[in-house]
């Protein structure tokens, strides 16, 4: 691969496409569900219906095809801001997904280019 592909190259592309949001995705959430400290704010959640949300988010936040129908980040999570969704909250699904994109052997800098998109989103998730 040239240098000029591989900095053309979405990091969609860049992690593995589709195969890869959906093998994180489910990571993700066998890691958010097993966390006593996040788990309440799915008890009453479409769980399938919550994944494939994610696999469309995280496909267009990594600059994949955009299939995203879903609400806007604050209107999405007003309800768990509600609930009392915090920065505390916010930071522990961070965690989880650095976690997951590690185990899934993804590079450090590719890491961080979804943390940043991911951190992106703070303020609209917990309704700032």
């Amino acid at each position: 691969m040239s240098d000029s592909q591989e900095t053309s190259q979405t990091l969609y592309e860049k992690i593995g496409g589709e195969a890869a949001v959906n093998a994180a995705v489910d990571i993700f959430y066998r890691k958010v569900l097993a966390d006593y400290r996040i788990n309440r704010f799915f008890d009453n959640t479409d769980m399938d219906q919550q994944i494939a949300k994610q696999k469309a988010f995280f496909t267009m936040a990594f600059g994949g095809p955009n299939n995203y129908t879903g609400q806007d980040m604050r209107n999405a999570h007003a309800r768990l801001v509600k609930m009392g969704l915090n920065a505390s909250h916010f930071d522990a699904v961070m965690e989880h997904l650095g976690a997951t994109l590690t185990e899934l052997n993804v590079p450090q800098e590719l890491i961080a280019q979804a943390a940043a998109i991911a951190e992106s989103t703070r303020n609209d998730v917990l309704g700032k």
